[in-house]
């Protein structure tokens, strides 16, 4: 009871610190003057040595938990476990905040839902949202964290790979409103299977539940439906069409048509979301038919990129099987008349690895392709494929080729830890 009570104590003294500049900083490169410093630790590194250099980059606290790198000076603030008391840091400024908090959770989509949200609520209010993808246990305080009395809304990306993770997530931002893209096979090697998936992301609606918040529920989700009956809940996309195109995703809704910059029909549940959430916020239609029509990606995230005779489109953020059955089906219907694929291994499937590489080798061999490019160790293993294989990065670039890519249309899609992005640069 007496550790309870003096970490609340504590909180409350660090929390009068860090609202002196609303700035928290966990890497000593980027300290903006007056942030308070928090010395994380990993399997790989000990930020508390650089507690005294954090101070010195402009820091006016720092926080550490190893008594080795303690001064006796009051800019010094010694605690049990630092990355607790950053955890219960931001859930403390959360509740001062006491703002709308959004929080996204899914297979696939919750970057690029997350950035469509974000462009159409700041046409009305004042936002602030996770950057990046800054969706776990570290990344969420540091979002909240970054959110200000100015903030009238908030918006918090969740992501998980085992169970439990995002009860977690959920008990440090309490959001008020709750939306999970879809459920699809991705960290399979920490769910199992699809049900595993299922019942991990609606740990969410879980805690909406119990705390009567409202959940934002796609209309076309059956499953979804089904696992918010006996909750609040918001339908989204109801009366938002998709209309036919071969290219950008354009949706309807009454008289408004809405021209998106998004490739792949994958992309229209991400923009109707983004649109119900706008209306149930009272942004004006116009208004969210300007936001949606202006924003571009620019993460690697279905990324449209024109070389000199080469048009790309980079999906080499992050993938999985859901997400490269669906980039493969909706490129098959994309218009130009010469199409290649370069495909990079998708990771944390576990026993599940060869049977899914090999079912999205057979889906891309297909005569609408006019190359397919597989890398990496698990699509080098897949058999009865029409595909170039290459084991690594490594070995398609010394067979790398320009003149083999000009004048075609290429899809290049695989894991973060792939990074295929340094394809584009094959091409300069």
């Amino acid at each position: 009871m007496r550790f309870f009570l003096y970490l609340s104590y504590m909180i409350k003294e660090l929390y009068k610190k860090y609202s002196k500049t609303y700035q928290i900083s966990t890497d000593t490169r980027n300290i903006v003057k007056g942030a308070v410093f928090f010395a994380l630790k990993g399997k790989n590194f000990n930020a508390n040595q650089f507690a005294e250099k954090a101070l010195y980059s402009g820091a006016s606290h720092v926080v550490i938990d190893d008594k080795d790198f303690y001064k006796d000076n009051t800019s010094y603030i010694l605690v049990e476990n630092v990355l607790q008391t950053l955890q219960e840091l931001a859930t403390y400024h959360r509740k001062k905040l006491g703002i709308p908090i959004i929080a996204l959770t899914g297979s696939n989509g919750k970057t690029t839902t997350k950035e469509l949200i974000k462009v159409v609520l700041s046409k009305k209010y004042r936002i602030s949202a996770t950057k990046g993808n800054l969706n776990n246990h570290i990344g969420v305080p540091l979002t909240l964290l970054s959110m200000t009395p100015n903030t009238e809304i908030g918006i918090v990306e969740m992501g998980a790979n085992h169970f439990d993770e995002i009860s977690f997530l959920c008990k440090i931002a309490q959001p008020n409103y709750g939306y999970i893209t879809n459920f699809g096979k991705a960290h399979l090697e920490g769910f199992g299977s699809i049900e595993g998936v299922i019942k991990a992301k609606t740990e969410l609606y879980n805690y909406l539940k119990k705390n009567e918040a409202l959940a934002f529920v796609n209309k076309n989700d059956k499953v979804q439906i089904e696992k918010t009956k006996d909750q609040k809940q918001h339908l989204i996309g109801s009366s938002i069409k998709n209309l036919p195109t071969n290219e950008f995703v354009k949706v309807q809704i009454n008289d408004v048509i809405i021209k998106s910059n998004l490739l792949g029909d994958y992309n229209y549940n991400n923009i109707s979301t983004a649109i119900g959430i706008g209306l149930y916020f009272d942004v004006p239609l116009g208004s969210i038919k300007s936001a949606l029509e202006n924003y571009i990606p620019n993460n690697q995230r279905s990324q449209l990129i024109e070389k000199k005779n080469t048009t790309i489109i980079l999906d080499a953020y992050n993938a999985n099987p859901t997400s490269m059955q669906a980039a493969i089906k909706s490129f098959r219907n994309h218009h130009a008349k010469r199409k290649i694929i370069i495909l990079g291994d998708m990771f944390e499937l576990g026993e599940s690895a060869e049977i899914e590489h090999q079912l999205i080798a057979e889906l891309a061999s297909d005569t609408k392709f006019e190359k397919l490019v597989l890398l990496g160790e698990n699509f080098y293993k897949t058999t009865d494929s029409k595909a170039i294989k290459h084991l690594s990065f490594t070995d398609f670039k010394e067979s790398f080729n320009k003149d083999d890519y000009k004048d075609v249309r290429i899809l290049i899609k695989g894991s973060r830890g792939m990074a295929l992005e340094r394809i584009v640069d094959l091409f300069e």
